[in-house]
């Protein structure tokens, strides 16, 4: 299927599939009813992003919030590429057995010193494109 600018419509199958191939992504949210686009490393397990941020991290705003999450790999000249991304809400992993087990995700701390907070993302809305 297509939409209606030509971009081949991604099934939530071929997103999550995407999701998995990169690291780095764009999470989206407001502060202090301001919109804030800040990149993060993440993770994809199961139909969540998980964020590893440290302490006092801006990322941290988003806690109990909805929030946008983006990723694509496009080519300066729109030639090939895709976008994707998800709408849902992010929580704080707080239990100890569903930290330890965040822990394990090969996602690096980017923190220098602190604790580093594990965020779920929930991926509710997932839609994505493709150039043809």
């Amino acid at each position: 299927m297509y939409d209606s600018a030509g971009l081949q419509v991604l099934s939530r199958e071929e997103c999550l599939h995407l999701l998995g191939t990169m690291a780095v992504g764009r999470l989206v949210f407001t502060d202090k009813a301001l919109p804030v686009v800040h990149p993060v490393v993440y993770v994809l397990d199961g139909e969540s992003v998980v964020l590893r941020v440290p302490d006092g991290s801006l990322a941290l705003v988003a806690r109990d919030t909805i929030v946008a999450f983006q990723i694509d790999d496009v080519e300066p000249d729109l030639s090939k590429g895709w976008s994707v991304m998800a709408v849902g809400h992010v929580t704080e992993a707080v239990d100890e057995p569903v930290l330890s087990r965040l822990r394990q995700l090969p996602l690096a701390s980017r923190g220098m010193a602190g604790e580093d907070h594990f965020l779920l993302v929930a991926l509710e809305v997932l839609s994505g494109r493709r150039i043809p």
